[in-house]
């Protein structure tokens, strides 16, 4: 069993001297010291036995609104061969084709889904792969897995394709059906520059209006700045009223923009109300790789900037020990440090917490972390004091409380999968 900093007794106890971020007891302070009271499992005023906790940080558990659940851990069996975009998205085919059985789909996904709850997770949007048949085997698969992971994460599941292969009136009609019959289902794509993009992207919102679902895309995963999807998804927004939710990822051909013209597109993208997530340690892995080259670019989007117009912006894992990430462990205080370092967060606005919490939950409709009374009493508590404390170690000593109790946060083996990845 996982060895935690510290034992807590059991409910009614008061967390005392915590430090929590002060936006969730309306502050203004970045990070503010409190007690909280847990009782029945549920935040309470102070009650109970009082424990001081010596100033460790306390957050609402996390919400993680950009996964592939269906891609993860396959690296032992199908590893990128050169690190490249290309090399991901060739290989992950190939092992989609061979290999992606209702059973092999299941196992991944429970494993990674013991690693997001242990690490103190509670809500998750995952992508998984759609042209068919795989459509047919993954959203069964997703349903399953939802109903057995109830009251622990809420999932939510968004479908995958490449824009060139969008049809409304074919095949991805009957994708769309699957998506809508599955209880948190998302109308998903990938966008790339296409000759006729605006007109598939009006019947794909069609599609997804008449079906009351949210819209969430991959978009300009790359460091081309001719790369504008994100523009045009923002104007077919406008154009068309499109009411749902829409999600953006990745976006980083804006990076390597003209400064003016991706000012002028963020723009568009707050006055459509898009949400955006960045994935930095994904981008950060493929972006600008080149053999016998350091990368000079970073692939991170504009965050900053979106944040100054109001865009809600969150973070998120994205893969896991797949051919488009070799690393990850669907942690969310790793992506919170990393995104940090990589995005400088750090000597910026005091509530970048919310792109972790309350900002993803909104976008995705989850419900909002809390610290208020009442409040599920499922936090993350750490053994430190401050930004830099929690960002210089893993806190793989942390406690994660589940309706108020401390949760075992044993790590699933990785050789759990050693006969998936064909190993010994």
């Amino acid at each position: 069993m996982t060895m935690n900093f510290r034992t807590l007794p059991a409910a009614p106890f008061t967390l005392a001297n915590v430090t929590v971020p002060g936006f969730f007891l309306g502050e203004t302070a970045d990070l503010v010291r409190a007690d909280l009271g847990i009782v029945a499992g549920k935040l309470a005023p102070p009650a109970g036995v009082e424990v001081d906790m010596k100033g460790a940080m306390v957050f609402p558990c996390f919400v993680d609104m950009h996964t592939h659940l269906d891609k993860g851990h396959i690296w032992g069996r199908a590893p990128n061969p050169d690190g490249t975009f290309m090399g991901a998205l060739t290989t992950v085919g190939e092992d989609r084709a061979a290999h992606w059985t209702a059973e092999d789909v299941r196992r991944r996904m429970d494993f990674s889904l013991r690693c997001a709850f242990a690490h103190g997770t509670r809500a998750i949007r995952t992508h998984l792969d759609a042209i068919p048949p795989q459509d047919g085997i993954s959203f069964p698969v997703f349903r399953e897995v939802a109903e057995d992971w109830k009251g622990r994460i809420a999932l939510q599941a968004a479908c995958l394709i490449g824009c060139d292969s969008f049809d409304a009136d074919g095949a991805f009609l009957n994708t769309a059906n699957i998506v809508a019959a599955t209880p948190g289902g998302v109308l998903g794509m990938v966008t790339y520059p296409m000759p006729d993009l605006a007109q598939r992207l009006r019947a794909f919102f069609r599609l997804a209006a008449d079906r009351g679902l949210q819209a969430d895309f991959h978009v300009d995963e790359t460091m081309d700045p001719d790369a504008e999807t994100l523009r045009l998804i923002a104007e077919t927004v406008l154009e068309t009223g499109f009411a749902a939710r829409v999600t953006v990822g990745h976006c980083c051909s804006l990076s390597a923009q003209d400064e003016a013209r991706a000012m002028d597109t963020l723009d568009l993208v707050a006055k459509a109300g898009l949400n955006v997530v960045s994935l930095p340690m994904c981008n950060l892995y493929l972006q600008d790789r080149a053999p016998g080259r350091t990368p000079r670019r970073r692939g991170i989007t504009l965050v900053h900037e979106m944040k100054a117009r109001g865009i809600p912006v969150s973070f998120a894992s994205d893969n896991t020990r797949d051919p488009f990430y070799a690393y990850g462990d669907m942690d969310m205080i790793e992506v919170m440090r990393e995104a940090t370092r990589i995005g400088h967060l750090d000597h910026s606005d005091s509530d970048w917490t919310r792109a972790f919490l309350t900002t993803p939950a909104a976008a995705c409709g989850f419900e909002a972390p809390s610290l208020a009374p009442g409040a599920p009493a499922d936090l993350v508590i750490c053994k430190a004091r401050g930004w830099t404390e929690l960002f210089a170690r893993p806190q793989a000593d942390r406690i994660v409380l589940r309706g108020g109790r401390a949760i075992d946060r044993t790590l699933p083996d990785h050789a759990e999968l050693d006969d998936l990845m064909r190993i010994g």
